[in-house]
């Protein structure tokens, strides 16, 4: 079901409460508002087959192949998972995200699988190397504050090798202190989400966050935003109406897709950063 006019008054009331603040550098901006990935893809189409009155929430994709998982009880520190059932013609993937991943950088990643691929995906390394951070080989970019850690990481069982992102406590004596979140991707992810989710982290523009919502780290820089509540409501409105009329239109466009192997049967100002 499409996102309600009753869910998007409730988004929006909290708001005028949170004043709103641009917080610097993302990866440190702490978790956000987790509607900022679930709306979006209840506005292209994905289905909510939990429990409704449980906090854990799996959202599958119209065509059955991809689900996500939230569940804020996890007892492990992937609080997101993100899975592709195998088809006749494609492999199955999986990605997990910790607790204090930005939902607009997740966001990315989802909005990605919404819509048809990009003839070229973006260059990761590019993206973060045009950002400021230091590539330190082929294989590993730090941020300005080496707080956040890219790495392609290879596999002796995957020749592709599998993408882990990490931001940690600056260490003492050592690169990394202890973990804030992470995440990663295996070797069969499609280039176009991961690049979707680097760049996405690479983004030099500040995330919105409350006064007093929590961050990842108490070194964020913050500053009054020129965005009004109303605006931040306004631009959450327009991005799903946005997001709903693409994937109407990309699913116009695919032709049916292959039967998954085991899929289970189901029943004035400037813009605002993404």
């Amino acid at each position: 079901m499409p996102v309600s006019e009753q869910q998007l008054a409730a988004f929006a009331d909290q708001l005028p409460r949170h004043i709103p603040l641009d917080t610097s550098p993302r990866h440190l901006a702490g978790a956000g508002d987790a509607r900022h990935v679930t709306h979006a893809l209840a506005a292209a189409g994905w289905a909510r087959t939990s429990d409704p009155f449980s906090p854990e929430i799996i959202l599958r994709s119209p065509q059955g192949r991809c689900t996500l998982h939230f569940d804020p009880q996890s007892v492990t520190s992937a609080w997101w998972r993100l899975r592709a059932e195998s088809t006749d013609t494609e492999p199955g993937w999986y990605a997990e995200f910790g607790e204090l991943v930005p939902a607009e950088i997740l966001g990315r990643l989802t909005d990605a699988l919404t819509t048809p691929p990009p003839p070229r995906p973006p260059d990761p390394f590019q993206a973060l190397k045009s950002a400021g951070w230091l590539l330190s080989d082929a294989r590993t970019a730090h941020s300005p504050d080496r707080m956040c850690h890219v790495e392609r990481c290879p596999d002796q069982e995957d020749l592709r090798g599998f993408w882990h992102v990490e931001t940690c406590e600056p260490g003492h004596g050592t690169l990394l202190g202890p973990r804030i979140w992470h995440a990663r991707f295996d070797g069969q992810v499609p280039d176009h989400l991961v690049g979707a989710f680097i760049t996405g982290l690479a983004d030099p523009a500040p995330l919105q966050r409350g006064m007093f919502d929590r961050t990842a780290h108490h070194s964020v820089v913050q500053e009054p935003s020129p965005h009004t509540p109303e605006q931040v409501v306004a631009a959450h409105a327009n991005r799903l109406a946005a997001i709903r009329t693409q994937a109407r239109a990309a699913r116009r466009q695919q032709p049916p897709h292959p039967a998954t192997a085991g899929a289970p049967r189901l029943s004035g100002r400037p813009p605002l950063p993404r």
